[in-house]
């Protein structure tokens, strides 16, 4: 199947993080301005006339997706609830050592992060995103942990192996220096 033009604009709309100028999409898609205009404009008559929970706007000199003021009363008690919320820095950060270090006890995952994580642990599991794998060989046998396939879903990829490398995300030495070296004591 091949997206056509308004599904691309649709796309596109869907992950902006503001609105969208028609000669923003016009540029992505190549296509004249006006063209993209008629599509916008076709694309809000359709959701309107949809009976769908979107609604497409023309704001703040741009195009942005919103919920139909109708969903309101909905949306407010899905807010609520544990599906809707979002993760904190903390879990995330913890959830991002879980998925790399993998199988990984909570001793190691403080370590790592330097503060304590059994809250961000905690909701981890009760959010399916991390779950108990087994124990540590040794003294303790303490419980390790390790992501799920929720995890792999949400992240939207097939395996631990489609991960990004942790190495693109860290900066070279000679940037780590750089950033450091204001917060060393004078030699």
């Amino acid at each position: 199947m091949t997206v056509g033009t308004r599904g691309i604009i649709e796309a596109m709309l869907f992950v902006a993080e503001e609105p969208l100028t028609a000669g923003e999409i016009a540029q992505v898609v190549e296509l004249p301005r006006s063209a993209v205009e008629t599509e916008l404009t076709g694309l809000a008559a359709a959701y309107q006339d949809g009976g769908g929970g979107i609604v497409l706007r023309q704001v703040a000199g741009g195009w942005r997706l919103y919920t139909h003021p109708d969903a309101r009363p909905y949306l407010e008690r899905f807010a609520t609830t544990d599906k809707a919320t979002r993760l904190s820095a903390p879990a995330l950060e913890t959830l991002a050592v879980v998925a790399y270090r993998q199988p990984v006890s909570r001793g190691q995952i403080a370590q790592i992060r330097g503060v304590d994580s059994e809250q961000a642990l905690r909701t981890l599991q009760r959010r399916g995103l991390v779950t108990e794998v087994g124990r540590a060989v040794g003294s303790g046998s303490a419980l390790l942990y390790g992501t799920t396939d929720l995890f792999l879903e949400k992240l939207g990829v097939d395996g631990l192996g489609d991960l990004p490398p942790i190495a693109d995300h860290v900066p070279p030495a000679q940037v780590m220096e750089t950033l450091e070296r204001p917060f060393r004591p004078e030699a």
